[in-house]
């Protein structure tokens, strides 16, 4: 008997330490892909057409190591502005935490406001996260998900972002219901 009672309290304990009561951004994102006001749309990297892009080596090498996109919005004018300036402190909240490292933020309050930010290391990134918002659309996450991507060789993509096929894998639809 005192051996069932020393296993329960020790799995209870692993059981109550195991369970992280923090939410996490890919909890966010399963929560509120299918809620009122949001879209959700998850792109594996193929959907885009990157092979049909005269690309570098180190821009080659960059998208290889990406598997998808998950996309993430509310948009205002399918929601109220309460509700919007919850979710938007929700996932303030989110990615203030310790393991979301900050790459760059730009923008201003009358526009709206971009960060980007990674979790990992510069050259072994496990996730980059596009967040932005403004008063008058709403907001829009993006993570990219890969397999050691590293920091640098995602920044040489820039110049060739434009050329993916959007059109095709709802990226055009996205944009038009934060529009």
């Amino acid at each position: 008997m005192k051996t069932l009672l020393k296993f329960s309290t020790i799995f209870g304990v692993f059981l109550v330490l195991g369970c992280s009561p923090e939410l996490t951004l890919q909890t966010y994102f399963v929560e509120h892909q299918e809620a009122s006001g949001f879209m959700s749309v998850d792109i594996p990297m193929s959907f885009l057409n990157p092979d049909k892009i005269e690309l570098s080596d180190v821009q080659e090498e960059a998208i290889d190591s990406i598997d998808k996109l998950n996309m993430l919005a509310y948009s205002l004018s399918d929601g109220t502005e309460e509700e919007f300036n919850a979710e938007l402190a929700k996932v303030k909240t989110i990615l203030k935490a310790e393991k979301y490292n900050d790459l760059m933020r730009g923008g201003n309050s009358t526009d709206g406001k971009l960060y980007i930010k990674y979790i990992g290391e510069d050259s072994e990134i496990d996730e980059l996260i596009v967040f932005g918002f403004s008063q008058d659309n709403g907001f829009a996450i993006i993570r990219v998900l890969g397999d050691n991507m590293e920091l640098s060789k995602i920044l040489k993509l820039e110049t060739v972002v434009d050329q993916f096929d959007t059109e095709n894998a709802n990226v055009e639809d996205f944009m038009k219901f934060l529009l």
